[in-house]
């Protein structure tokens, strides 16, 4: 067994551990026999509540799109050749994040949220683009104009915020905060849906982003048609990270830190690193979303506050680092 198949191993155990994990803690312990039982097998018993209305839906939420933004965080990095870039650094997220609050602000049906999100996402990306083309394709560029669109988009819904009305706008401002909170199987239906249609063709687009990486010209010369591929790349990577936010909000760094890791624990993209990226952002988001419910118990912290507290000190190192080298 491989490096890499190891690290997928290794990661696999700590999902099954931490959702084990959180059936079983919470205000109202339960037996870890009891809690696996109950969602496994046994229906209707003691706990059933308790496991599959509250706790088995959002470990589940958790798992998916933890391997949603991860995988979407690691296309965008390897499409970009840049590991500071990410969907919410870039303004993507805040795209979809601003179609959704639109959604809810002026009072729509709510179950437009994942639809809203994505056309959100994909406009923005869109946008992104098209601004940053300049008789041809510049990685630095784009992140440049993403930075400013993201900055552009967050006015954007801080105005709708304010300016709406307040019964309509508060769920927007809760969902902001990026939360598992009331995480339904609903939810869990639409991030499956999602990673049974994307996560495939994201493993597809491997071969064609290490083929892009050996240089534009290389490329060429092997008969790739870039612009369509680098279009595909960012569409699937926009739907991965936009049904997330569409079901639970904003959730920060998680697309921006866990591809970082994966590589520099298993070298460059291949398509085990996409499984392993995948299996380690459903590790951060589950114990991001523990420790946003024990550490200040009872009081609930939103999820997106923990992830933003793990990376944020981990980009402040890693921008040293790339400051020491420059």
């Amino acid at each position: 067994m491989n490096r890499t198949a190891r690290l997928c191993s290794v990661a696999a155990a700590g999902v099954l551990g931490l959702a084990i994990v959180g059936l079983v803690v919470g205000d109202y312990p339960v037996p870890a026999r009891s809690a696996i039982a109950t969602a496994v097998w046994d229906r209707g018993g003691e706990f059933d509540f308790v496991i599959n209305s509250l706790r088995f839906p959002r470990v589940t939420v958790a798992v998916l799109a933890g391997i949603c933004l991860a995988a979407s965080g690691l296309l965008f990095q390897t499409l970009i050749d840049n590991p500071l870039v990410s969907p919410d650094i870039i303004g993507i997220d805040t795209g979809a994040a601003a179609a959704a609050v639109a959604i809810l602000a002026i009072g729509l049906d709510a179950r437009l949220l994942p639809y809203a999100a994505f056309a959100g996402a994909l406009a923005t990306a869109v946008v992104i683009f098209a601004l940053s083309w300049r008789r041809g394709f510049s990685g630095g560029r784009l992140v440049l104009v993403g930075i400013g669109i993201n900055a552009l988009l967050s006015a954007v819904i801080t105005y709708m915020l304010v300016r709406f009305p307040v019964e309509r706008v508060s769920a927007a401002a809760r969902w902001q905060a990026g939360t598992l909170s009331g995480s339904s199987w609903d939810d869990a239906r639409t991030l499956a849906v999602a990673l049974v249609v994307l996560l495939p063709v994201a493993f597809l687009l491997v071969r064609r982003l290490r083929i892009m990486q050996l240089g534009n010209d290389a490329a060429i010369a092997l008969g790739m048609r870039l612009e369509q591929n680098r279009m595909a790349v960012i569409a699937t990577g926009c739907g991965l990270a936009a049904i997330v936010v569409a079901v639970v909000g904003p959730l920060g760094f998680v697309a921006l830190l866990v591809p970082h890791v994966a590589r520099s624990l298993a070298g460059a993209l291949t398509v085990g690193v996409l499984l392993l990226t995948a299996l380690l952002g459903s590790v951060m988001l589950l114990s991001a979303d523990l420790v946003a419910q024990r550490l200040f118990a009872p009081t609930v912290l939103p999820a997106g506050v923990v992830t933003a507290a793990m990376g944020g000190p981990y980009l402040l190192a890693v921008l040293r680092k790339f400051n020491r080298a420059v």
